[in-house]
């Protein structure tokens, strides 16, 4: 929901950033400065070096639950975490605390509706697999990586399926392996995905749905 001029100027903090790429493009789009973190120390550096030529860019090591800032950004997103937490309300919170009165905070997380069978048989093999050693996990993952593979390649009419159609296999397989390691996985309505919010000094709480599959959510810290 946030355009690519939306972003020219703001002070950012991306929570949860994972290798860095989302803080890529708020960087690429004109963003002030932006601040990452994340509680994986192997991960920390990765996105310390792919964010290295960014004079503008901060990357921080510590937990969601434990963000330090206060009054501060204008705009702080988390893509992909807050529907793996234990205290995804404590995380959003933390979210609502860093922005400025008046900035916002958008969550992207896993939608309920859409292909809902598909996401109860994944969380019932995730029960298994999140309990694998890393590297079997890895190398059991590869027979679906390469049957989902092929079943994108099919004229599928789904906006998820359209996007990754041109996808090489190690990202598919990537995807596969991000889905079955994760001990917590929710999966939201989109009441239940803007019920994050509630109880928070936050206004005009809007959700978008994303691919048939999922939310992105922005609610505006009051003034």
């Amino acid at each position: 929901p946030i355009t690519c001029e939306g972003w020219k100027g703001l002070s950012v903090l991306d929570a949860g950033c994972g290798t860095g790429r989302n803080s890529l493009w708020p960087l690429k789009y004109g963003a002030a400065r932006v601040t990452a973190f994340d509680v994986d120390p192997r991960t920390v550096e990765v996105a310390r070096r792919n964010l290295a030529q960014a004079p503008n860019a901060k990357v921080e090591q510590h937990s969601i639950y434990e963000t330090p800032y206060r009054d501060e950004f204008d705009l702080a997103f988390s893509i992909g975490v807050i529907h793996h937490l234990a205290d995804p309300k404590l995380a959003v919170r933390k979210l609502v605390e860093a922005v400025k009165p008046g900035g916002r905070v958008l969550i992207w997380v896993y939608g309920w509706e859409g292909y809902t069978w598909a996401k109860v048989l994944v969380n019932t093999i995730r029960r298994v697999t999140c309990r694998l050693p890393l590297p079997l996990l890895k190398v059991l993952v590869y027979p679906f990586s390469i049957l989902w593979w092929l079943f994108m390649q099919l004229p599928w009419g789904h906006p998820y399926m359209k996007q990754f159609r041109g996808a090489e296999l190690w990202h598919v397989h990537s995807i596969l392996f991000d889905q079955l390691l994760p001990e917590i996985a929710n999966y939201w309505t989109e009441a239940e995905s803007k019920a994050l919010f509630d109880g928070l000094p936050v206004e005009s709480v809007t959700a978008t749905w994303i691919n048939r599959g999922s939310w992105t959510v922005v609610a505006k810290k009051k003034v």
